[in-house]
């Protein structure tokens, strides 16, 4: 009897010391700026675009780093917000295909990712994401009804919450979860996650403020981000909005599907932005 107790003193204090190493290192679990590397592996000029390196100042004094692709008669603006892993660089296909769509493009790197300064902080990510609206609004005088948020996987939740507090023209979410806790819990369900996240970015809870159009694209094949998730935050999300199933990997999704991905998104750009021409 002595021994079960022993043994189950052990695996109690094993299970807490398991939580605690969670709540304290789980930075380094959700977020990957350093993967494949923080460097700029390449420019837009790798795939024969021009581009001009954008800065800006955060409320909080950080730097944020970007580019600003710019597209031939551009009627419209995608301000990109990008996943987890690696940097800017690493978005050079993205890039050229939403340029090729007609539009002038504005990706940057959050805080503690690429050539921007700061550390990794969720409320950080959020103004490192006004700081560069500020760019396209004030410096560069485009109007906000004529930008489109993007966001893909972790930047979903950067660009819904940017989407709740300056009503763009219109949002992309492409392969969103619902929240961290969320995902938390579907990887780690041994443990109490919801009550251990330091983290939310909550797409539910961010488009359910929204009255911008919204397209959420989520693909049936994602290995990372359950398809219900997007479904989730589709739901949640108010009219006008609009749902694009598509197919292969969360990484790749964009390319498997090729055409049409391309055309859900010109559907969705014509049927909300009356001077948009596709040029596809």
């Amino acid at each position: 009897m002595k021994f079960f107790w022993g043994l189950l003193l052990l695996v109690c204090v094993a299970y807490l010391a398991i939580c605690v190493l969670l709540y304290v290192m789980q930075q380094n679990v959700i977020f990957f700026p350093d993967m494949p590397g923080r460097q700029l592996q390449a420019t837009p000029r790798a795939v024969n675009l021009n581009y001009e390196d954008v800065s800006a100042k955060t409320s909080d004094g950080e730097t944020i780093h970007g580019w600003f692709i710019p597209a031939d008669e551009a009627q419209l603006t995608l301000l990109f917000c990008h996943g987890n892993a690696g940097n800017i660089s690493h978005r050079l296909e993205s890039i050229a295909l939403f340029n090729s769509l007609g539009m002038n493009v504005l990706i940057f790197d959050y805080r503690g990712y690429g050539q921007s300064t700061g550390k990794i902080s969720e409320l950080g990510f959020y103004e490192d994401a006004y700081a560069i609206w500020k760019v396209l609004t004030e410096q560069k005088g485009i109007a906000a009804e004529n930008i489109v948020l993007f966001g893909r996987s972790l930047g979903a939740a950067i660009a819904s919450k940017l989407a709740s507090r300056v009503n763009p023209g219109g949002v992309i979410l492409e392969s969103p979860f619902t929240s961290v806790p969320d995902m938390g819990a579907k990887l780690y369900p041994f443990l109490p996650v919801r009550l251990l996240s330091r983290y939310q970015l909550n797409n539910v809870a961010h488009v359910q403020v929204l009255h911008s159009p919204v397209l959420v694209v989520h693909s049936r094949d994602d290995e990372i981000i359950p398809f219900s998730h997007g479904e989730r935050v589709y739901q949640a999300s108010h009219d006008p909005k609009t749902f694009l199933p598509i197919r292969g990997d969360h990484n790749g999704g964009f390319l498997y599907s090729g055409r049409f991905y391309i055309e859900g998104i010109e559907a969705f750009l014509i049927k909300h932005f009356p001077a948009y021409q596709p040029v596809s």
